[in-house]
């Protein structure tokens, strides 16, 4: 490699993507179309960073097998940052096996850490831990290091453990100072925030309060009776039943938990669970077969009585019922959700992570951007979702510098 080349690596890998393209903006060999495009990313311009990437791997000839391998992970990380989820995974399957086979232990390594990043993007946690225990982390420079504990935490809270993602998050913290890269060191603090950051508003006894990730991991593994709307579940202890493919069962359930130890009448059950004004007879008939589908489901953990206003609920080992729900309530809220780390989402992105179709997405998206809650740009294929972050929510751009020409 030529001195601007390699001075321009190393820039990238202190994080100072402008003190790189002052070396190689003019150039167009492959070497510098490779870093250009990982300038271009670390500056967020991500289109542009995408097919420079592109390019240099066209550039690379077929003896540099290596290079373009080194291309494909930086793409993929660029393309996984934009939110473009649909990029062809294989792609990147194949770059690592080429790395691997090649010798090429950090970039190998890292092309797997960006194959956990998407599955936990997605939401395919069990594969997304699998995948984590195949990758050997020691080969990291730092700056990925940082990315690859962020991913550990991330799998952490979304599994209530609340010790490991702690643990995960000062190994991160570390290894940012380490990698002096001061966006880097504001993600890991973004990220340090969510466990001090309301998690979801616990309901009993006719109160309500916010409640942090470490207090839901505790009620989570008490002996309380929980109505968790945040998965649609009813758990006491380690036995748990799913309501998620019954929404009817489940607002029963969240209604008659919200109320105990008092009994709920029949008309609000009927306005809660079937979402009508007056009950009438025939709304009063579905509510009986609905009430005795519940005390089928739920006839290890509780019983549900009637009482003369309607019916009480009655927890058969628990002596106290709580209501886990999530710390803002809206329509549309799972989609703002996925859009409130601050990124920019295409809507087939968004269907791939929320397990539906594209259309279900759009038809969400519409009425959000009516009311002004999102906002679009681009046209086509090209058209991103956006919205402004939620305070004490981390985003998920961690773009370290992989110097993919070295």
């Amino acid at each position: 490699m030529d001195s601007l080349i390699t001075a321009a690596a190393r820039a990238l890998a202190a994080g100072d993507p402008l003190g790189a393209l002052k070396r190689v903006a003019l150039r167009d060999d492959a070497p510098a179309l490779a870093l250009r495009g990982i300038a271009m990313a670390q500056l967020g311009d991500l289109v542009r960073a995408k097919a420079l990437l592109r390019s240099a791997a066209r550039a690379f000839g077929p003896r540099e097998a290596v290079a373009r391998a080194r291309c494909v992970v930086a793409e993929a990380e660029v393309a996984f940052a934009s939110r473009d989820l649909g990029w062809p995974a294989k792609a990147l399957d194949a770059a690592r096996a080429t790395l691997e086979a090649h010798g090429d232990r950090v970039n190998a390594a890292h092309a797997r850490y960006l194959e956990v990043r998407r599955l936990l993007l997605i939401g395919r946690i069990d594969e997304a831990e699998r995948t984590l225990a195949e990758l050997d982390p020691a080969p990291l420079s730092s700056a990925s290091r940082t990315a690859y504990e962020l991913v550990v935490a991330g799998i952490a809270i979304r599994r209530l453990r609340t010790q490991a993602a702690r643990a995960a998050l000062t190994r991160a913290e570390r290894a940012a100072r380490h990698a002096q890269i001061p966006a880097l060191t504001a993600e890991v603090e973004s990220a340090i925030l969510v466990l001090s950051t309301p998690a979801a508003r616990l309901i009993a006894r006719g109160g309500e309060r916010l409640v942090l990730l470490e207090e839901v991991e505790a009620l989570l593994a008490s002996d309380i009776f929980v109505v968790d709307a945040c998965r649609h579940v009813v758990r006491v202890e380690s036995e748990s039943v799913s309501l998620a493919t019954r929404p009817v069962l489940f607002a029963l359930a969240r209604t008659l938990g919200e109320t105990w130890p008092g009994d709920v009448s029949r008309d609000v059950l009927v306005a809660r669970a079937f979402g009508a004004r007056r009950a009438d007879e025939s709304h009063r008939a579905r509510l009986r077969v609905e009430v005795g589908r519940l005390r089928a489901v739920l006839r290890t953990l509780a019983e549900v009585n009637a009482t003369k206003r309607g019916f009480a609920l009655a927890p058969r080992r628990a002596h106290e019922v709580a209501v886990l729900a999530p710390p803002v309530e809206e329509e549309h809220a799972r989609v703002l959700a996925f859009l409130a780390d601050g990124e920019s989402w295409s809507s087939s992105a968004l269907a791939l992570a929320l397990g539906t179709s594209q259309r279900t997405v759009q038809r969400e998206l519409d009425p959000l951007e009516a009311a002004g809650k999102v906002q679009s740009f681009g046209r086509g294929r090209a058209r991103r979702w956006v919205t402004p972050p939620v305070p004490g929510f981390t985003t998920t751009l961690l773009l370290p510098a992989p110097l993919p020409i070295d």
